[in-house]
């Protein structure tokens, strides 16, 4: 086994790097296509969801293997290699398999546990069945990952350690209510009718929404998904089918909209969802400042114009020991204000103040004149002397606390942001949603960025333990598994081997016997049969159990070379059984 796995994901890469190199359907076609077509593979699958896009592959060369899919990505996905190159990770073999059956149990998830990616998989697996792109390899670890998933799905709680993207999506839009409360009676808007667009609005439905309307550009998947939704589950919600073109409407009317389309563009720009807010509210949709702060729940909170307030005047709010600053500035005035001096020493206010004052001290001129009031109204009344005179002061107060009392500007404080007229639920890679959405006041909008943002810290389910034991379990059995099929040709070839040479053998006694009956023709023949079966059998299984452990590939090798074994002979038995399992996996995943 020679499988690998070069691929990025929201683990390994920012959501603009994801979004830029998502793969199309027919993207993913192509790739499959190029890569078995490529030197080093001779199977391949494309496993696309909306954060992670990853290539499998059988490579008959690691290196060669790695720098050839990772050039196949970057062509295919349109971002340059170098652009690429970093956030690509890479697993071969074991560790390839491990990668997968953790996916496949929603280990890799953004949601932690989340179940949708088995579908994934299988359309995956369904996708390169029908290019005729996977061989054994890729059917049975394939085959496989859907089985692990399930089982971690059955057997424990990983659930609960985590929802679909959907239900985590509609969590980040109640701001943590409960989302039955928070989406009863709603209206709904749903932008598109794929899986997850049909999961989103099943799971709307469930939530207990009034209404759903299902906007799509193939109006008749849109009429058969509104039609699933009113006839089935007992929900008792109304759902209709509308065009695309139908969509700025509807968004007047709707209180949640949830888009997940395979559009290369926008689906919805803040303008619209701004017209949609301005409908709802009659007031113009309010835009937060460009510093708007994104929280990890996925929603901005805008800070409101904050206007510096001014320096109290002399005896109200000072802080003890800080002097009043001077009621005008003259010209030439250097001081420029309290905050211009805060923090420093006397000396080296008063070396400040020596420069202002013509080179004299100015405590040495304050002792001089007495330091009274009235010569410091004269110091004020004198223009450019007014700045000594304060200076004179900051220093006396430096030598005693030791610095000037500083006055702080008072922190910016975030104006609360209105409760949001339109909930917004952007699913798709790339995002049908503007980010700049995130600024209108009146909408709050949720997407795969925010979702990963809000998800980094979620709480670890003490079942996720109990699945990696099972994913690490399935990967030694699966290694186990492949390793012993990997000896079985070598082995078969053998045992046919043996056969004919028994019916060479045969063949030559009846030469030398021609009156042999045929009696005692069948019981020679059957005796020399269970001669060589029983010398056989117990090398063959126990090579057999020596080829599945770790290392054991050797076996087969070691196998041919005893017994002189026709290499062409091996590889036809291979490729026959291989053709045989496809045909009957070919059929449909599980």
């Amino acid at each position: 086994m020679s499988l690998l796995v070069v691929g990025l994901s929201h683990r390994s890469a920012p959501v603009s790097v994801l979004e830029r190199a998502s793969l199309n359907a027919d993207a993913q076609v192509k790739l499959a296509q190029d890569t078995v077509t490529a030197e080093p593979a001779t199977e391949a699958a494309v496993l696309a969801t909306c954060n992670r896009i990853e290539l499998y592959a059988d490579v008959d060369k690691f290196h060669a293997g790695v720098a050839e899919l990772s050039t196949l990505l970057a062509q295919h996905s349109g971002v340059g290699l170098e652009e690429l190159t970093p956030h690509l990770y890479v697993h071969y073999e074991d560790r390839a398999v491990h990668h997968l059956f953790s996916v496949a149990c929603g280990l890799d998830s953004m949601v932690v546990g989340e179940g949708q990616i088995l579908g994934q998989i299988k359309d995956s697996l369904a996708r390169a069945q029908e290019l005729h792109t996977a061989g054994r390899l890729l059917n049975d670890l394939f085959q496989q990952a859907l089985r692990v998933g399930k089982r971690a799905h059955s057997e424990t709680g990983i659930d609960r350690a985590g929802q679909s993207l959907v239900t985590f999506g509609l969590e980040q839009l109640s701001a943590g209510a409960d989302v039955q409360a928070w989406a009863g009676g709603k209206k709904a808007l749903v932008i598109g009718a794929g899986s997850m667009s049909s999961l989103a609005a099943a799971t709307l439905a469930r939530a207990g929404v009034a209404e759903i309307v299902i906007a799509n550009r193939t109006r008749d998947r849109a009429e058969r998904l509104a039609q699933i939704l009113t006839e089935g589950d007992d929900t008792g919600v109304r759902a209709r089918a509308v065009t695309m073109d139908a969509v700025p409407a509807e968004l007047t009317r709707a209180d949640v909209a949830v888009s997940c389309t395979g559009a290369t563009g926008l689906v919805l720009t803040a303008e619209t969802i701004a017209a949609a807010v301005a409908a709802r509210t009659g007031a113009p949709a309010a835009v937060a400042e460009a510093g708007a702060q994104r929280h990890d729940s996925g929603r901005t909170t805008a800070r409101a114009d904050v206007r510096e307030t001014p320096l109290p005047p002399a005896g109200t709010g000072a802080e003890e020991g800080c002097p009043p600053a001077p009621a005008a500035a003259e010209p030439g005035f250097s001081l420029m204000g309290e905050s211009a001096v805060a923090g420093m020493d006397a000396a080296t206010l008063e070396q400040h103040g020596t420069w202002a004052g013509g080179g004299t001290s100015l405590l040495e001129r304050s002792r001089e004149s007495g330091g009274g009031a009235a010569d410091r109204r004269d110091f004020a009344r004198a223009g450019a002397e007014a700045d000594a005179e304060l200076i004179t002061a900051l220093a006396a107060t430096a030598a005693t606390v030791g610095r000037v009392p500083e006055r702080r500007k008072p922190e910016p404080v975030a104006a609360p942001r209105p409760e949001p007229a339109l909930f917004v639920l952007d699913l798709a890679m790339p995002r049908d949603v503007d980010a700049a959405a995130h600024r209108l006041a009146g909408a709050r909008l949720v997407d795969i960025e925010s979702l990963a943002e809000a998800s980094a810290d979620a709480p670890m389910a003490a079942d996720v333990d109990q699945v990696r034991r099972i994913v690490s379990d399935e990967v030694a059995a699966f290694g186990a598994a492949q390793r012993a099929a990997h000896i079985t040709p070598t082995v078969v070839a053998l045992r046919t081997m043996a056969a004919d040479v028994v019916s060479s053998e045969i063949a030559r006694l009846e030469g030398r016997l021609p009156g042999l009956d045929d009696k005692h023709r069948a019981e020679i023949t059957q005796t020399v049969r269970r001669v060589v079966d029983k010398l056989l059998h117990a090398p063959t299984v126990r090579v057999k159990q020596l080829a599945a452990e770790p290392g054991g590939a050797g076996y087969a090798d070691a196998l041919r070379t005893l017994f002189d074994l026709d290499p062409e002979t091996v590889a036809s038995v291979s490729r026959a059984d291989n053709d045989s399992e496809i045909q009957s996996k070919n059929r449909g995943p599980v």
